[in-house]
């Protein structure tokens, strides 16, 4: 009896260990690649070997155990839904992305040759990080030329060639941004007619804002890992803050929460800001 014990607490222990360093995979959505001021919908619409090459690209990270988002379904979705004009197409990419759920999109540019030598396929897959827009991992595939009109099979050749380098690199960062949290820029500074600077003493104990500002910074940065680039008499620039993929009630947490939580600690400070945010910089600018 005492051997069926040792055997069934070692099994429990062995499971709670595997369940504190299993991986957690990131949720994945492939989009097409767009030119400046070209129509993403349209990029799909008028070409179904992009499409197909599109749907290649998404079944090879499925069968590799990822869970993806279905891009065209969220065009569409999100098309009839918010009644988009033609005016609007250019902030429609970017909808889609915010609103898709997915923690990386893959932007896939495709090169589809039709030729007499041999047709083929060639991929170029850039990951993205959806919160901050950080570029995680880049591959090129190519399927080589072939005498076939199957462009399915052709893509699917281009991407198998790289799918698993490609991805075993997006987890690897992933994995680290779970474990330690994502990187942004906070950069803090103010408006030329402002009577304050790092240097004024603030709040109730009187210290300078700087000195406030990091505080705060030491208590709000993921796990205290944060960077101080440098402080002037009107600048103060974090090169690295690390936030949290997730707040603890489960939901996703990015730099515009962050920004919302330094507004909370300027105002209980008495202070005015404004603040903006540019891919994984957050600009902070004191009234």
């Amino acid at each position: 009896m005492k051997k069926y014990v040792i055997l069934l607490m070692a099994v429990v222990l062995s499971c709670a260990a595997w369940g504190q360093t299993a991986t957690v995979q990131p949720k994945i959505m492939v989009i097409p690649y767009t030119k400046q001021g070209e129509d993403i919908s349209q990029v799909l619409e008028n070409d179904v070997n992009k499409r197909i090459v599109l749907t290649k690209i998404r079944e090879a990270f499925d069968n590799r155990g990822f869970t993806t988002v279905d891009f065209t379904a969220k065009l569409k979705s999100l098309s009839r839904t918010e009644g988009l004009s033609q005016g609007s197409q250019s902030d429609l990419k970017s909808m889609i992305i915010q609103q898709s759920g997915a923690d990386i999109y893959v932007e896939a540019e495709m090169d589809i040759v039709l030729s007499e030598s041999g047709n083929s396929v060639r991929t170029i897959l850039t990951a993205y990080d959806v919160s901050t827009g950080g570029s995680l991992s880049n591959k090129v595939g190519d399927s080589g030329k072939f005498y076939t009109d199957d462009i399915g099979k052709l893509a699917s050749k281009a991407v198998e060639k790289i799918a698993d380098e490609f991805l075993d690199v997006i987890q690897m960062k992933f994995t680290d941004i779970v474990e330690n949290g994502r990187s942004i820029i906070v950069d803090l500074g103010f408006e030329p007619e402002s009577e304050l600077s790092m240097f004024s003493e603030v709040g109730s104990e009187g210290l300078t804002l700087s000195d406030e500002i990091e505080l705060w910074m030491s208590e709000h940065a993921y796990k205290n890992n944060y960077h101080i680039q440098g402080t002037t008499d009107k600048k103060m620039i974090f090169d690295d803050v690390r936030i949290p993929l997730k707040e603890e009630n489960g939901n996703n947490y990015n730099i515009n929460r962050f920004g919302l939580e330094f507004l909370k600690f300027a105002r209980g400070l008495g202070l005015q800001i404004n603040r903006s945010t540019a891919g994984n910089t957050l600009v902070i600018t004191f009234r």
